[in-house]
């Protein structure tokens, strides 16, 4: 190098020396220093259904449709919509039995006979404000309606206007996606920090905006072609921007604690261990010392043993000096 020359000293191994490096020209050095940091790795994954925000509609009696309202699939729903107006020949008579007990008991009051009735109907799954409409109106309707269960979208759609349906048959699924799953990558590596993450931040290149989520559930599997768990996130999604399978950048993170640091630049790796090259008490000369470390960052190391705060040790050329020490021979 035209900037920076090199000069390996000669050394004398006797017992009490150690193995040093001299460098003639003045070579740019950090301390060690202590830093409040959390521990940060980075993954991906994809947007899923919260399964517990699925919800079949399968009647509990037969019919046949007479006005199909949530017609077509992924339209939105709310709360209580009709989503079908149905004939259903087991409803009516229900409800002429209901009908039938309020008049029998308006002259011989019989409380357990009208539950009976009421809960015939709720059995059936009759819409609430139906079952007070033919106690308030002293009629049935020929119709029942089926209404959703929760705001969402139709995810699937079973039945046209005018179709025949079977008891128990499933005839919607109403999703809501309020609340969704972020199934994210973890590599066996990994598992260590993630035991003590409690931060997790997602990123979507659809949005400029960060979603915060908690964690849920590892799941207790690996994916043997991925090499890797599965870590299960939930995000809330009030505003309906995240959508199933989007894919998502993950950023995980512990709580913060204070480490003794290096940059990366600072250390060396060789043959499975770490260097770093002290600065000794005399000029120029620089000591390989072996010392522990664990990542905190792409940028920084953490110092686990062999350094105390304050000490110095070279940065910048380090990888021009391991080259000479290598051919050297000082570890």
């Amino acid at each position: 190098m035209k900037y920076l020359i090199l000069l390996i000293t000669t050394l004398t191994l006797a017992f009490a020396q150690k193995p040093t490096l001299h460098q003639l020209f003045s070579v740019q050095t950090v301390k060690v220093k202590e830093i409040s940091e959390a521990k940060k790795f980075k993954s991906f994954g994809f947007v899923k259904i919260d399964e517990s925000k699925i919800y079949d509609i399968a009647p509990r009696y037969s019919g046949y449709v007479e006005v199909l309202n949530a017609d077509t699939i992924y339209k939105k729903v709310k709360r209580g919509e009709v989503l079908a107006t149905v004939y259903s020949p087991e409803v009516l008579k229900a409800k002429n039995d209901y009908l039938s007990t309020i008049n029998y008991t308006k002259n011989r009051p019989n409380k357990l006979m009208l539950q009976s009735s009421i809960d015939k109907l709720k059995l059936l799954d009759v819409p609430n404000y139906e079952i007070t409409l033919v106690k308030k109106q002293r009629k049935s309707s020929n119709y029942t309606n089926i209404v959703s269960p929760v705001n969402g979208f139709v995810f699937e759609k079973n039945i046209n206007s005018g179709s025949a349906f079977k008891q128990m048959q499933k005839i919607f699924t109403i999703v809501n996606l309020d609340t969704l799953w972020v199934e994210v990558k973890i590599h066996q590596n990994q598992l260590q920090a993630l035991q003590n993450s409690t931060t997790f931040t997602l990123t979507t290149p659809t949005y400029q905006q960060k979603f915060s989520a908690k964690k849920v559930l590892l799941y207790p599997k690996l994916d043997e072609k991925e090499e890797a768990f599965t870590l299960r996130l939930e995000v809330q999604n009030r505003e309906h921007l995240l959508l199933p399978n989007m894919y998502m950048n993950v950023s995980i993170s512990a709580h913060v604690q204070k480490y003794l640091t290096l940059p990366s630049t600072a250390v060396i790796r060789k043959n499975g261990k770490f260097y770093v090259f002290v600065v000794t008490v005399f000029k120029g000369e620089y000591e390989p010392k072996e010392i522990e470390v664990e990542v905190l960052n792409p940028d920084t190391y953490i110092i686990k043993n062999g350094l105390n705060s304050g000490d110095e040790v070279v940065n910048n050329a380090l990888f021009m000096m391991d080259s000479d020490a290598q051919i050297n021979g000082l570890y």
